[in-house]
């Protein structure tokens, strides 16, 4: 492979790593705030479904 090809693609795949690292975080640290529990965890026995109220 040519040097000049290597290097453009570390630099490459360094710009995708720095630009998904954040988005990640982000997410899987803000669901668990979002939704007041983690996603894997059951539904806690003191909510209540949602009701219509009409």
């Amino acid at each position: 492979m040519n040097a000049d090809l290597r290097d453009f693609l570390a630099r490459l795949a360094g710009a995708i790593v720095m630009t998904l690292v954040p988005v990640v975080l982000v997410t899987f640290l803000s669901m668990p705030m979002s939704l007041g529990r983690h996603p894997g965890e059951p539904l806690p026995e003191a909510q209540a479904a949602g009701r219509h109220m009409t």
